[in-house]
């Protein structure tokens, strides 16, 4: 922390202490330079994680709402709600890399779809007709058709 009296760069804390409203954290310091003290507050960053959808409207991120995706198209298979669950830190992670504090509801789709096709087919084509929104049975069928050539070319 810079000191405010003489810019330099070492101090050490005195005095640590939560604040009334258990918002902030409270920090008495003293200047290793000029041994003067000043007080910082330590916050929380409350910038929320936003979805762009595709007509251009930003949303909160909701971690709930991508779970529940996820446990629908999973729903009667064996995939343990911790798998999911990491899927989703994946989500956030990639949320919390990017310096705008948001993501495409593109690019979630693509890396829930990406995982989901190594852990389970069945669930991964669930989530991908809901999500591509097949109009009819012959873009199922493609969809299905790359996912059994993927399949070939591991040597299964």
């Amino acid at each position: 922390m810079k000191c405010p009296f003489c810019a330099h760069q070492e101090d050490k804390v005195i005095d640590s202490r939560e604040s009334k409203e258990g918002d902030a954290i409270r920090r008495r310091r003293q200047c290793l330079g000029c041994e003067r003290r000043f007080t910082t507050y330590e916050k929380i960053d409350e910038i929320p994680y936003m979805v762009v959808k595709k007509d251009g409207r930003r949303e909160k991120f909701e971690r709930q709402k991508i779970l529940n995706g996820l446990l629908k198209a999973c729903e009667k298979r064996p995939i343990s709600i911790t798998k999911l669950a990491a899927i989703v830190d994946k989500v956030e992670a990639r949320l919390a890399d990017n310096s705008e504090r948001e993501l495409s509801t593109t690019d979630v789709g693509e890396i829930l779809m990406d995982e989901l096709r190594g852990l389970d087919k069945i669930a991964y084509v669930r989530f991908a007709s809901v999500y591509r929104d097949f109009q009819d049975e012959q873009a199922f069928l493609s969809e299905l058709q790359v996912l059994l050539r993927t399949r070939m070319g591991e040597g299964r």
